[in-house]
């Protein structure tokens, strides 16, 4: 007679107590929706910024957003992502860390021909260079532990463009197949590697397009919802992919994107 078997507790599948969450790019936007979210979750996080008033802002927010009331708690750290050396102080500073969300990025909106060479290399150099950076910096100590997630914020421009989108797009892309190949790498030392993919979401980065109503309101409804996303919307799957309830997930990408992706145009019938 075979024992049965054992059934977790599924009431505690999001749960994140006792782990060390770093969240990089937490001081605004989706990022600190993370922060929160994860907190609120349980975990101790680390929000990982260069702005440290922005970083500084997120941990005032803590009580308001319920994040410790969830048994978590917030510290801010200052940290440079285009600074290699500064990545690595980091890893020696922060110790031990179960979950890494990546979420810094850039874009120059210009057409291809435009584009000038540094304005090519500034956008790879954040959107894909600190992403390199930060992953093999986090995701060693990870491997010797035996344990870990690293999350990835890509883009739903990863495959879809449109004129003046070509460089972000491309960094998009190449950073889900980074991604991907570290998952295969590091999943035989029990660490997952994901990415989450958004649509457009009313951020920081996205305000040039929300300054202008035409613009706007296009993008408003190319999502099959008819409106754009909130920062919060994104945090749902960032804490799934750092919670056991994610815990045979690896490589994959979650697009938060209202339908974007799904909806090829709407026919509308002549009346």
């Amino acid at each position: 007679m075979t024992d049965s078997p054992q059934i977790p507790d599924l009431s505690r599948l999001f749960r994140l107590d006792g782990r060390h969450a770093v969240v990089v790019g937490g001081g605004s936007g989706i990022g600190q929706a993370a922060a929160l979210a994860l907190a609120a979750h349980g975990a101790r996080v680390t929000i990982a910024d260069r702005d440290t008033g922005a970083a500084d802002a997120t941990v005032a927010l803590a009580d308001s957003a319920g994040a410790t009331a969830g048994g978590g708690e917030l510290t801010a750290y200052p940290l440079d992502v285009l600074d290699p050396a500064s990545v690595e102080r980091a890893v020696t500073d922060l110790g031990d860390v179960d979950v890494l969300v990546v979420t810094p990025a850039v874009n120059v909106r210009k057409r291809l021909l435009d584009y000038t060479r540094e304005e090519f290399d500034r956008v790879v150099a954040l959107n894909l260079g600190a992403a390199f950076e930060l992953t093999r910096a986090f995701g060693r100590g990870m491997a010797e532990r035996g344990r870990g997630s690293i999350i990835g914020f890509s883009s739903i421009r990863s495959l879809t463009t449109e004129p003046g989108q070509g460089v972000y797009a491309m960094t998009k892309a190449g950073l889900v197949m980074y991604l991907r190949t570290l998952a295969a790498e590091l999943g035989p030392s029990g660490v997952r590697v994901n990415a989450v993919a958004p649509g457009v979401v009313d951020t920081p980065l996205t305000a040039p397009i929300k300054a202008q109503e035409a613009w706007y309101a296009a993008y408003a409804d190319k999502s099959i919802l008819g409106r754009w996303g909130r920062p919060e919307e994104l945090a749902g799957a960032v804490v799934y992919l750092a919670s056991d309830a994610a815990s045979y997930v690896t490589g994959s990408v979650i697009f938060v994107d209202g339908g974007w992706t799904a909806n090829d145009g709407r026919f509308v019938p002549p009346s």
